[in-house]
C-alpha cells in the first residue's frame, strides 16, 4: 500500500509538470550568451558560442517544439545546437532528448549516474519506476569536474548526487563588459515526496549523495543564480524586473543563490530526522 501511494504521489507531480509544461515562456537573455529558452515551468537554457550553442534540459518531447520556437524567436537556429546536457534524469528534464538529438544532431553528454537511465529511456531511475521515454544515445559519460567546451565557452559538471545518482549542477563564466561573473544551475537539491532516506534498498548512498550535494553547492561561487525549474531562482518574478528594464540586473543573485541552497539542506536535514525518528520508533 505505502509502495502504490509512493507511485501514485509521483504520477501527480508528473501530471502536474506536464501540465505546466505545455505553457510556452517568453525567451530571454539572462548574461552575456546565456539565453533562457524553456517553458513557464521547466527551465531550458542555451549558451551561444561562435561554433554552435550548448543546450541544457530538454523537458518534456511535447517541450521541444516550445524550445525551438523560443531559440528562434532570437534570431538563432535550432540546427545550430551542438551540445545537450541536462540537470538530471528525470521525465521533465530528459524526455526530449532523443528528439532533439534527432533534430540537431546535438553530442549528448551525461554525468555517470543518469546516463544508463537516459539511454534506456527512464529504466534504472529511483522511485519513478513506471516513468518512461523515448532512449537516447549518450555520446560521453561524465565525471565529476569535467569540462564542456564549444566555441570559447567552458562549462564544469559538478556531480551533486541525490534527487538522481548523476544529478548535475553546471557552471561557466559570463561576461559583459569589462565585468566577469559565475553562472550557476543548480542540478536539484530537493527531497521529494516519497523519496527514502533511511534504510534505502534501492538506493543506499542516497543521504551521503544528498550530504555530499549540499556540501558542493555550499562551496561554489555564484554570481548568476539559475536551476532545472525556474521557480528555484524566482524566474517569474526575475522576468518582470527585466522587463521593466531595472538598472540591475535581476539574475544576478549571490544572496539569493545562498538562501535557497541553505533552505533546502534544512528541508533535508528535517526529513533526514524525521525519518531516523520514524524508523528508531519500528
Amino acid at each position: 500500500m505505502r509502495r502504490l501511494l509512493l507511485c501514485l504521489s509521483a504520477l501527480m507531480a508528473t501530471a502536474l509538470h506536464v501540465a505546466l509544461a505545455d505553457e510556452p515562456f517568453p525567451a530571454h537573455k539572462i548574461i552575456g550568451n546565456t539565453y533562457y529558452v524553456g517553458s513557464k515551468s521547466l527551465a531550458t537554457y542555451l549558451i551561444k558560442t561562435p561554433e554552435g550553442h550548448i543546450v541544457i534540459n530538454s523537458g518534456f518531447e511535447e517541450t521541444v517544439p516550445m524550445i525551438r520556437a523560443a531559440i528562434e524567436s532570437l534570431g538563432l537556429k535550432l540546427s545550430d545546437v551542438k551540445v545537450l546536457l541536462a540537470s538530471h534524469a528525470h521525465s521533465d528534464h530528459v524526455a526530449g532528448h532523443a528528439l532533439l538529438q534527432e533534430l540537431t544532431g546535438a553530442k549528448v553528454l551525461v554525468m555517470e549516474g543518469d546516463a544508463e537511465v537516459i539511454k534506456s529511456g527512464g529504466i534504472g531511475q529511483y522511485l519513478y519506476r513506471d516513468s518512461r521515454w523515448r532512449p537516447c544515445a549518450v555520446d560521453r559519460v561524465l565525471k565529476d569536474g569535467d569540462e564542456v567546451k564549444l566555441g570559447g565557452v567552458t562549462l564544469v559538471a559538478h556531480s551533486t548526487p541525490g534527487h538522481t545518482r548523476g544529478c548535475t549542477t553546471w557552471t561557466w563564466h559570463e561576461s559583459e563588459g569589462d565585468k566577469h561573473f559565475e553562472v550557476v544551475v543548480i542540478g536539484s537539491p530537493n527531497v521529494n515526496p516519497g523519496y527514502q532516506l533511511v534504510g534505502n534498498s534501492d538506493y543506499p548512498t542516497i543521504t551521503r549523495d544528498f550530504n555530499q550535494t549540499f556540501e558542493v553547492l555550499l562551496k561554489q561561487k555564484c554570481d548568476v543564480f539559475l536551476g532545472a525549474h525556474g521557480d528555484y531562482y524566482g524566474m517569474l518574478a526575475k522576468y518582470d524586473q527585466l522587463k521593466a528594464k531595472t538598472e540591475k540586473n535581476p539574475f544576478i543573485d549571490p544572496e539569493g543563490y545562498r538562501a535557497y541552497v541553505e533552505l533546502k539542506e534544512k528541508a533535508f536535514r528535517k526529513n533526514l530526522a524525521n525519518q531516523q525518528a520514524q524508523q528508531n520508533k519500528k
